[in-house]
């Protein structure tokens, strides 16, 4: 191989790279409109999350999931809508902004090999012709870059924060105004995928440090700031706004995905969850998208470290790897990175397969290693990853091409260092061999990720887009539509919407909190709403949400999904919406003549809960539960209320405010167990028996000599304790 080094990649390798590009694209898409009948759909419901927010700012409220409902950073992708919402006002509406948004990862993906094609800079023109093989040929990231996610348009702008960073280290002066574009496009970065602080990190600090090396110290400084500083100001004012117009400093979707916000787990169960999730992501990819012939998914990550022992690639792949890993490192805190074909992870692979297409450039490079510890090393690295293949494949091929590799090893390491078999020869076998071992195992994953891309859209078509389109033809017309797929259902039946997961938010409601504590919470929320603001129809799993349709619904259709690859549930259940037993419980039971409510703790409400500092034990504690019983009062009638489950022995504490003539504090609950409870008021503790009754009870404690802000404190003895309500009640 042999050719100019150009500084920019050629001209003829920009159109090898968009005809890479686009044949790619036409592959995947041409699945998808072969199994929908010539029907535009995406493959992940959470697509259309994006297509609703793009839609909401195409038509004037920006960073709105549903009109009407207010800001919501549900949307953890601020500047992905934006773009598409372009392509909506320039007419790309309903189905046709999936084309749009096929556009725009083309355009995005090209930017990226073009800006990837710089870490090739110093290794002959044709090597770059790997690039696009490495990226295309894996399926899995090819399925993620075309499904309309924001993947390909965040790998965009990285390509071009790696350009900007390369210039930025190589510039002879005034290397602060690389800098500054740089931190530019390091705010956008992160402003499209938080993780992307990872990125800039690694972008900046390479920068920063070949400016020290040449320029001093305070010149890398300098170039640090200017590339870090915007990204810490945007993610500073996006928690802020969080903040004042959602009473959370957390995005919705950091809340909702991310295992540090379980108020339920350990220390030690949050990080065992993020080793299980980071030991997945390897795990994954190794043994499945990278081929399911084991041991052959490693090479990749054989290859991608191959560069660092090149002294003319190892400034582009240390930048590549520490991305990689960084990035995986941070991404592996979310729960939800095993789902939706590892999409969460996929920038990560393909930086990964950048380096490993650097390393097989490397062994494919006539040039000879720098020195003999450069040809030991790398010799080593691939003879030991031989043998480790053979202790797990013991097939004689396998043997014999290991044993092979290695005897090559040994020749080409004569003594001195003085090479008896051609260096080129030696490592275009080891390329060829280690590629040959790739493609057999993904040439396969290859063909079935393109035919889950096309079944998996073709799900989302038949079932999400189906309900949508049913949901515009009810009469009456819905007015709110509550869901747990916050993406294509709404997005087809173009309706307000109540996002039951919490994602999309609802004015200033808790609502992913409430999401995270689970379904009685978000209850309890709903509950909040007046009559008119509640929505009149659901479009739910079923499966996930079973006490919904019994309790609170009445179902009108159904839509059931054949060969389901990626939807939650084979059945979507359309009900009308019978809010009845919400406000059943909003009051105590038993009041005596001439008392009323001074004061109120709505347990399981997280309004109600923050406005009296109420506290459950945590961790291991506090699970939320809800129950419709029989009214105390009249048997014929339901009462429902929520609460939480507190273990015995543990406490729950809240303030209340106490005044009036002979106050008490009423507590609801239900005695499944004999037990007792030691309650603190004001400092004054007592004890109270509770046997078991039916139905629901309420508990009554004196409050005398308590006045004005009062903690309480409730320990159950003997058994658990389920809290639902709390009131002081006065004369």
């Amino acid at each position: 191989m042999t050719g100019r080094r150009p500084r920019f990649p050629s001209a003829w390798f920009l159109v090898v790279a968009a005809l890479a590009t686009l044949a790619s694209a036409r592959v995947f898409y041409g699945s998808v409109l072969a199994q929908t009948g010539g029907a535009w759909s995406m493959p992940l419901d959470d697509v259309y999350i994006h297509f609703d927010y793009a839609r909401a700012t195409a038509r004037g409220h920006p960073f709105e999931w549903s009109e009407g409902n207010g800001y919501s950073s549900g949307n953890t992708s601020l500047t992905y809508p934006f773009v598409l919402a372009l392509g909506y006002w320039l007419g790309a509406r309903g189905d046709a902004l999936v084309p749009f948004a096929g556009v725009v990862a083309a355009v995005s993906t090209l930017g990226f090999l073009w800006g990837a094609a710089r870490a090739f800079s110093r290794l002959p023109a044709a090597a770059l012709l790997l690039l696009p093989l490495a990226i295309f040929s894996t399926g899995a990231l090819a399925w993620s870059l075309w499904s309309g996610m924001e993947v390909a348009w965040l790998l965009g702008i990285w390509g071009l924060a790696y350009v900007t960073a390369t210039d930025t280290a190589r510039a002879r002066r005034r290397p602060e105004r690389g800098a500054t574009w740089l931190g530019a496009l390091g705010a956008l970065l992160c402003l499209t995928r938080p993780e992307g602080a990872t990125s800039l990190l690694v972008l900046g600090a390479y920068a920063a440090l070949s400016v020290s090396r040449r320029l001093g110290p305070g010149a890398g400084a300098a170039v640090l700031w200017r590339a870090g500083a915007p990204a810490v100001v945007a993610l500073i004012a996006q928690s802020v706004a969080n903040r004042a117009l959602t009473g959370e400093w957390a995005a919705n979707g950091a809340i909702v995905k991310l295992a540090l916000e379980n108020p339920y787990m350990t220390s030690a169960d949050k990080l065992a969850d993020w080793q299980f999730n980071l030991r997945y992501c390897f795990d994954r990819m190794a043994w499945h998208h990278f081929g399911e012939d084991r041991p052959w998914g490693k090479v990749p990550y054989l290859l991608a470290v191959v560069p660092l022992v090149d002294r003319r690639t190892r400034g582009p792949a240390a930048v590549l790897l520490s991305s990689a890993a960084l990035w995986t490192l941070v991404v592996s805190l979310n729960g939800q990175v095993r789902w939706q074909n590892e999409r969460y992870v996929m920038p990560a692979v393909a930086w990964l397969l950048a380096s490993s297409a650097l390393g097989l450039a490397v062994l494919l490079s006539p040039k000879g290693p720098s020195s003999w510890a450069a040809r030991a090393a790398r010799f080593t690295v691939v003879a030991q990853l031989g043998f480790w293949m053979c202790d797990h494949e013991k097939t004689w091929p396998e043997g014999l091409a290991n044993a092979t590799l290695l005897v090559a090893g040994l020749v080409a390491l004569a003594p001195r260092g003085r090479l008896v078999v051609p260096w080129g020869v030696v490592s275009a076998a080891a390329a060829a061999w280690l590629l040959g071992l790739y493609w057999r195992g993904e040439r396969v994953q290859l063909r079935d990720q393109i035919w889950f891309f096309g079944r998996a859209s073709r799900n989302i078509h038949d079932q999400h887009l189906k309900v949508g389109h049913l949901l515009r033809e009810l009469d009456p017309p819905p007015r709110r539509v509550l869901v747990g797929d916050a993406g294509a259902i709404l997005y087809a039946a173009d309706v307000p919407g109540f996002d039951l997961i919490g994602l999309g938010g609802y004015r200033d409601l808790p609502l992913a909190r409430a999401g995270v504590h689970g379904l009685p919470a978000t209850l309890e929320l709903i509950e909040r709403l007046g009559p008119a603001e509640r929505p009149d129809t659901m479009a739910i799993f079923p499966t996930w949400w079973p006490a919904l349709p019994g309790w609170f619904g009445q179902p009108v259709a159904s839509v059931t999904v054949p060969g389901n690859v990626i939807s939650g549930g084979a059945e979507k259940l359309i009900l009308r919406a019978d809010w009845r037993l919400l406000d059943t419980g909003a009051s105590p039971r038993e009041l005596a003549a001439g008392e009323r409510v001074v004061d109120e703790v709505d347990v399981c409400d997280l309004v109600s809960e923050r406005a009296h500092g109420y506290r459950f034990p945590q961790p291991l504690g506090g699970y939320t539960e809800m129950r419709v019983l029989p009214d105390p009062r009249d048997a014929s009638v339901d009462l429902w209320d929520a609460g939480r489950r507190i273990p015995s022995d543990r406490a729950e504490r809240f303030t209340v405010r106490v005044s009036g003539a002979h106050p008490r504090l009423a507590l609801r609950t239900v005695v499944d167990r004999p037990g007792k409870l030691e309650l603190t008021v004001g400092g004054r503790r007592q004890e109270i028996a509770l046997p078991r009754r039916d139905g629901w009870v309420e508990v009554s404690v004196p409050l005398d000599g308590a006045a004005g802000a009062t903690e309480i404190t409730v320990v159950p003895r003997a058994s658990e304790w389920v809290s639902y309500h709390a009131w002081v009640i006065a004369r």
